[in-house]
């Protein structure tokens, strides 16, 4: 399975799960009439025919993997770039015209020159490798998400610029598609050799924001990244952002040298850098670079060519827009005399006038999405309605590097008002809603029955209205998630929607959501990496543990547990009590239930079934004084999180 933005602890603890499917009335349709109309209209709105920006995109281009393919040691293709061959000539009716030219321009792979001594590595994921040359060696800056095409990526930049070493290794934030390949180009045995450089928190940031929440975030970035579905013209043809994400084994590598303030400056392996920091924005830790010897602005992924998420539909924390804008406005008084701008996402930017317009036109776009929405909401806007505010300033509707591919002006306004409101509209109505299933039912019954009500969404999609289709047709699944026709007309319906969207991501959203209503193919847990593992902070573990327990099976339980790690002399201890596992580091309970003396290699084999208590103890890795049955409780009253559990049908009724 392809490695996901999130990293998941929850979903790697997780058994792996199927889904049992059919195939009858599997294939996406075509495009409605409606929709191909939609489509035309869109484009002829937009100036399709420009061509700097592909210009810009082929600029100084070197070399190219054959095909486009990367291989792991078993010869298994982790990336494929012909799977994108089809997008070429004008966008068919399926696909939207803007994103059709968006998913082109990332289509265009390969090593490029940036500037004397900085190459980039291009159309291999979702994301850029960027290679600085340094007095020795080669200086990586986010190495991809996974070790196979990171090893393959680097390897083409080897052969055509000559093999020197790896000097150094910058990770400009923490999302695993700037750090997961680490291992591709640096083993673990070889790196304590190399330096390490990262936003102060990076550590955190890359292992534990996503934890928590990790089962949740993994399964719904099968829907953002259209991980499930095929390529083509009625499936997946990028994320705005990028093409996809590469399959392969996700490492990471701790930092050596950590950044935490705007102006710090550091000398690598001959190479002069001045960091900017940006953290809150794109990611909870993250900087940006300027390079003074190359006059050369690494923008990391706080600027890309196109709106990006203040709200990420997979989940995470919301970002703060209005610190964003004003990191980025910051810029122009920092490094004027920047003469190009390369980025973690899409293509570069060159020319100290071209490049100060786009820097300015990404913090309006940034601080016009915290202002409106916030405006909207002081007059009374509630988070529901700002998914229909349509009004986007001229200047930021016809620029492509504003539009939204990847975030957009709905769900972004709405995570605008989020952060500052939470998801209470102050109407007492909506207070203490009736569950989901429930309220469905009682829709389905008042609108006349489930007769009525797929002949009133047949009517709606009749005259293209599909949101409206949607919404009947999410009520009648809802109340009857067996009924066929309704799972078939919902999907027909929301696929309408997603050939209409301008971002790769809603489009991924509305396939995956009509493919899984059609039933069409199994959905695969994520793997596991004991790489992530092991740089896991033991409280953090812990955390999850608490999370993951059978709160009512443990009801009226209390037991405590000491544990000493051997190998680092830590000590925890873990109290269960009121259904919560409370940790502490550094406490020993006095009339604990159970001790333990054990490593960390221990505890994940015990937490991951692949070592049993007394298979420990016999060999040696453990020692236990005590009453055992309290772990037997613990272990025993873990959920399994269903790494497939149902988005667009009900949860069974437990």
């Amino acid at each position: 399975m392809k490695q996901l933005k999130a990293i998941s602890l929850a979903a790697m603890l997780a058994h792996a799960a199927a889904v049992t499917v059919q195939a009858q009335d599997a294939a996406p349709q075509a495009a409605s009439r409606h929709t191909a109309q939609a489509n035309k209209e869109f484009g002829a709105q937009l100036p399709l025919a420009e061509r700097a920006d592909f210009d810009a995109a082929s600029r100084g281009l070197l070399a190219q993997l054959p095909k486009g393919q990367a291989a792991d040691a078993d010869s298994k293709l982790v990336w494929d770039a012909t799977r994108y061959e089809f997008l070429r000539g004008a966008a068919p009716d399926t696909v939207n015209p803007s994103l059709w030219r968006q998913e082109q321009l990332n289509n265009l792979h390969g090593l490029f020159q940036v500037a004397e001594g900085v190459y980039q590595l291009r159309g291999y994921d979702v994301s850029n490798m960027t290679l600085i040359a340094g007095k020795t060696g080669w200086i990586v800056v986010d190495p991809l998400t996974t070790a196979e095409v990171a090893r393959a990526a680097f390897a083409l930049a080897q052969d055509k610029l000559g093999k020197r070493p790896v000097a150094a290794m910058v990770f400009t934030h923490g999302h695993v598609d700037h750090f997961g390949g680490a291992n591709g180009i640096v083993s673990p045995q070889e790196a304590g050799k190399v330096r390490v450089i990262a936003p102060e928190g990076f550590m955190e940031s890359a292992l534990a924001e996503n934890v928590l929440a990790g089962n949740a975030m993994t399964r719904r970035a099968q829907y953002q990244f259209g991980l499930t579905m095929p390529t083509g013209e009625r499936g997946a043809v990028g994320v705005g952002l990028g093409k996809g994400v590469a399959a392969g084994k996700v490492g990471i590598l701790a930092p050596t040298d950590t950044i935490g303030k705007t102006g710090q400056e550091l000398e690598v392996d001959g190479v002069r850098m001045v960091f900017h920091m940006a953290n809150g924005s794109e990611a909870p830790a993250e900087f940006m670079f300027y390079l003074p010897q190359q006059k050369a602005l690494c923008l990391s992924e706080v600027v890309s060519a196109n709106m990006h998420n203040i709200y990420t539909l997979r989940g995470a924390k919301v970002r703060d827009s209005l610190a964003w804008s004003k990191y980025i406005n910051q810029l122009l008084d920092a490094f004027p005399q920047a003469e190009v701008a390369f980025r973690s996402h899409h293509w570069p930017v060159w020319g100290q006038d071209k490049l100060r317009h786009h820097l300015a036109q990404q913090r309006d776009m940034y601080r016009f999405l915290h202002d409106r929405a916030l405006g909207l909401a002081n007059q009374g806007v509630t988070l529901d309605d700002l998914a229909s505010e349509d009004f986007y300033p001229k200047g930021l509707q016809q620029d492509f590097t504003t539009r939204g591919y990847y975030g957009t002006l709905s769900h972004n306004l709405r995570g605008v008002y989020n952060f500052y409101l939470g998801f209470y509209d102050s109407n007492p109505a909506t207070l203490n809603p009736l569950p989901r299933r429930e309220l469905a039912k009682r829709y389905v019954a008042a609108l006349g029955g489930a007769g009525a009500v797929l002949a009133q969404m047949e009517k709606a999609a009749e005259a293209g209205d599909y949101r409206w289709a949607t919404e009947l047709g999410n009520h009648l699944v809802f109340a009857e998630p067996a009924n066929r026709n309704a799972r078939l007309q919902q999907a027909a319906a929301l696929e309408q929607l997603g050939y209409q969207s301008e971002s790769g991501v809603w489009r991924n959203e509305y396939l995956t959501a009509a493919r899984e209503l059609r039933a069409t193919g199994p959905l695969p847990a994520a793997p596991l990496s004991m790489e992530m593992l092991r740089m896991l902070p033991l409280e953090t573990v812990f955390d999850l543990l608490s999370v993951r327990l059978d709160h009512k099976k443990v009801d009226g339980v209390k037991l405590g547990i000491n544990l000493h790690f051997t190998d680092s002399n830590e000590n925890y201890a873990l109290e269960l009590s009121n259904s919560v596992l409370n940790n502490a580091a550094g406490r020993k309970l006095e009339r604990p239930t159970v001790a333990l003396s054990l490593t960390r290699e221990a505890l994940f084999g015990l937490l991951l079934g692949k070592l049993q208590l007394q298979q420990a103890a016999s060999a040696g890795m453990l020692k236990m004084e005590g009453d055992p049955r309290a772990l037997a409780t613990l272990f025993g009253s873990l959920l399994q999180f269903d790494p497939a559990f149902p988005i667009v049908t009900p949860l069974e009724q437990k």
